[in-house]
């Protein structure tokens, strides 16, 4: 099979909740293991709790867009979204679910306290922008057109 059709293979078919949580478990087969609660200090409970709760916002703040909106929140389905929304969330980021999902990733490696789990956030933006996000501006565009293409001239596929 050529690498070209291999590569597709993997467009859009599992779900970005999935690819974080593999992402996650190979994060915590690089770390030493969980931390013990009782030595982390306060700054890194406080860096933990931060993303958790920013990467919160994130994500709920792009559901209840998309809600409001009414169009799909299905990530596996992009081409039957019914309407291109640039409004709340929208407004700073074109993925604020994924920026959500990369903060969680975030706090879980402040947890465990290694630095090579960052690697382990960065695998996870690398492949929800390749095989997630690429195929779904491919959708948007067949869909919004010119609308899709200004929208990605103001607002970053990320932050």
């Amino acid at each position: 099979m050529p690498q070209g059709v291999t590569m597709m293979i993997l467009e859009n078919k599992i779900p970005p909740p999935i690819v974080a949580v593999i992402f996650g478990i190979l994060m915590w087969c690089v770390s030493d293991g969980l931390s013990d609660p009782r030595e982390i200090g306060m700054v890194r409970v406080a860096a933990i709790f931060l993303a958790i709760l920013v990467g919160a916002l994130f994500c709920l703040s792009g559901v209840m867009a998309f809600r409001s909106a009414k169009t799909t929140v299905n990530p596996l389905k992009p081409e039957s979204a019914s309407s291109l929304v640039k409004s709340g969330i929208y407004r700073f980021s074109r993925n604020p679910m994924y920026v959500g999902f990369a903060l969680f990733l975030v706090s879980w490696a402040f947890y465990l306290g290694s630095n090579l789990t960052m690697f382990g956030v960065l695998g996870f933006v690398l492949f929800i922008t390749r095989y997630q996000i690429l195929p779904e501006e491919r959708a948007m565009i067949a869909l919004f057109g010119d609308e899709f293409k200004e929208y990605s001239k103001t607002v970053r596929r990320w932050l």
